[in-house]
């Protein structure tokens, strides 16, 4: 009983950011099918973020290898990370900041769809990427909060949940992630 109310307030929190949520919901679709438009024409998927968005980028990129909830091949995607042996070679080589960029020069062609995660929008090393991607030409998509950062004024598409709370935000996306994997196997 002691922390109550404050799962009250939480849940109150909550539920107030996912009904802001709606006004998204045209631009979470056409991210759909765009994704969709990426698989269609020999593309892949490659999603980055750090800590929960790196937990949320791996997420993501399972549902789409695997399944979320239709039984059908795996499709293309591919969480950047994963592998440490990469992180820690380019971390130490180049800087952190450094990490996903040198990935998707490697592996990002432009057919393909770059999905950067972060609350901030502003994460050096998911910008970095993103303008790599944007280089290379392939579709790039932001998955934020708060005023969007950085990549607002870098993505094709940014989705940014409104609000300024990273934990209202990780629940968002992973919502968003959700949904964009349900009109990826539609």
């Amino acid at each position: 009983m002691k922390y109550v109310e404050y799962l009250k307030g939480e849940h109150s929190a909550h539920m107030a950011m996912f009904n802001a949520l709606e006004p998204l919901f045209p631009l979470i679709s056409d991210v759909g099918i765009a994704m969709q438009d990426t698989i269609r024409n020999g593309g892949k998927i490659l999603l980055m973020g750090n800590g929960g968005s790196a937990a949320d980028s791996q997420h993501i990129a399972a549902e789409i290898v695997g399944r979320f909830k239709k039984e059908r091949k795996g499709l293309p995607a591919i969480a950047l990370t994963t592998d440490t042996s990469i992180l820690t070679s380019v971390g130490n080589d180049y800087g952190y900041d450094y990490i996903f960029a040198r990935q998707v020069e490697a592996l990002c062609r432009p057919e393909d769809m770059v999905i950067g995660i972060t609350t901030s929008g502003n994460s050096a090393n998911v910008v970095r990427a993103i303008e790599a991607a944007r280089d290379i030409g392939a579709t790039t998509v932001g998955l934020t909060g708060g005023t969007g950062g950085k990549l607002s004024a870098l993505c094709n598409y940014n989705i940014v949940v409104p609000s300024g709370v990273t934990a209202r935000i990780q629940e968002a996306h992973i919502f968003i992630g959700h949904s964009l994997c349900e009109i990826l196997e539609s």
